[in-house]
């Protein structure tokens, strides 16, 4: 797997790096900021590119555009997005143009490597991970409105795991249910949301946008 990291604080882009490298994953190229970012995705076909969110000159959303650039000028390329911050509209914009090799995590997550390890072999592999603290968040206001009130508590909680990139096995291994229910539920899910039917990749990009952006019903 080759990688390219851009972060601009020095101490955790060469931390990555070393951590990487000693998985015996190829760092390809390390850069502090958008444009060395860009031009390391062409320069070195990268697998994934780890993106830290807010970067130079401004700070606030230019590693997310550069991701998506990155994207656009390298199709199939895999996105880790890193974040100091649970930043839930970020995700969003993220995630509108397909969840496929897309993934979104807390910085803290790095220091817990399995874990990291195992969202970044995800991503590559064209999955999906959103950090549970993102997902965490949503659930935990006490009053939910709109369309997501309609969910059973269970199937408000297979939402969840599908927003944090989990497939239909790995949501019924951890409820300890089986794998027609997993499917139950996530039927139930799109009919009590409104979705229309359709592919069932866009059907489930459609729910997890749909449960990320409820934040805004969220009181």
């Amino acid at each position: 797997m080759r990688i390219v990291i851009a972060e601009d604080d020095a101490l955790l882009r060469e931390g990555l790096a070393m951590l990487l490298r000693g998985e015996g994953l190829e760092v390809a190229a390390a850069v502090g900021d958008p444009d060395a970012l860009l031009a390391a995705v062409a320069r070195h076909r990268p697998d994934v590119a780890v993106v830290d969110v807010r970067m130079p000159p401004t700070h606030t959303d230019e590693g997310i555009r550069a991701a998506l650039a990155a994207r656009r000028d390298q199709p199939g390329l895999a996105v880790l997005v890193l974040s100091a911050y649970v930043e839930q509209s970020l995700t969003t914009d993220l995630l509108r143009g397909g969840t496929a090799g897309l993934g979104y995590l807390l910085k803290e997550r790095v220091g817990l490597v399995e874990e990291f390890l195992a969202a970044l072999h995800r991503v590559a592999a064209g999955g999906t991970a959103i950090d549970p603290e993102v997902v965490a968040q949503l659930v935990a206001r006490r009053a939910v409105h709109g369309r997501l009130a309609r969910l059973t508590p269970r199937e408000l909680e297979v939402l969840r795991l599908m927003a944090e990139g989990w497939g239909n096995a790995a949501i019924a291994e951890q409820l300890v249910i089986s794998d027609s229910a997993v499917h139950k539920h996530i039927g139930n899910v799109f009919a009590k949301l409104d979705l229309p039917p359709a592919g069932l990749a866009d059907r489930r990009v459609a729910a997890v946008l749909h449960y990320l952006e409820s934040r805004q019903d969220l009181v």
